[in-house]
């Protein structure tokens, strides 16, 4: 948990190819980027957290994202995930992550589905497609109930991250925006990793805005 408040970056990976997980991971990591979810939208996404884990343990959080229940959520604990992400509200994936000690972001969207992970028990609760919220939902949410720890995902872009940080988010979670299918694709692990750079310097400094290229 400390992880992720201090890096205030999760950086998710949803890709069709995991086989270059390690090396995606390096440059994410000497770019700055700490905190890395392998989504389980691939059937090697358990093998990527091994993979990586094994590889860089102790230099970064390695989290399972797109998890759909409670059986895939232990799946992914033994694989060695350090944090759980769902996409909808499963009280009993919050459930399984508390009897384990495993940090869950928990996916939900309106007030009532917000608190109702909360109470549940869930370390964090991702608010989806953040693009269609905006930053003023985070700010009107977190006004009645600024006990929970929101983090915006799903179209968090270098321009409007500072907005939702702002607006009291405790991190933003970034796909595309931040693993570019096609750098990945030609193995480009430079430019990779200077885009890793770039994010990690803004959540880090959010009120300069957009670093230069």
């Amino acid at each position: 948990m400390n992880w992720i408040e201090t890096y205030r970056l999760i950086a998710v990976i949803r890709l069709d190819d995991l086989s270059c997980a390690v090396e995606l991971a390096e440059a994410l990591l000497e770019g700055g980027v700490r905190v890395l979810e392998f989504t389980y939208t691939n059937r090697e996404a358990g093998r990527a957290i091994e993979q990586v884990r094994h590889r860089f343990d102790g230099s970064c959080l390695v989290g399972a994202g797109t998890v759909l229940d409670a059986e895939t959520a232990r799946q992914a604990m033994l694989a060695g995930a350090q944090f759980i992400v769902t996409p909808t509200l499963r009280r009993e994936t919050i459930e399984i992550c508390r009897r384990y000690s495993i940090p869950s972001v928990i996916g939900a969207f309106t007030p009532t589905e917000i608190l109702s992970a909360w109470e549940w028990g869930a370390d964090y609760i991702k608010v989806n497609p953040a693009s269609l919220a905006g930053p003023s939902y985070f700010k009107d949410v977190l006004a009645p109930l600024p006990q929970v720890k929101l983090i915006p995902s799903g179209g968090v872009t270098l321009e409007t991250a500072p907005a939702f940080l702002a607006a009291g988010a405790v991190a933003v979670a970034v796909g595309s925006h931040l693993i570019d299918r096609t750098l990945v694709a030609r193995r480009d692990w430079a430019g990779l990793r200077e885009r890793a750079h770039q994010w990690a310097e803004l959540v880090a400094h959010p009120d300069i805005g957009v670093p230069a290229s």
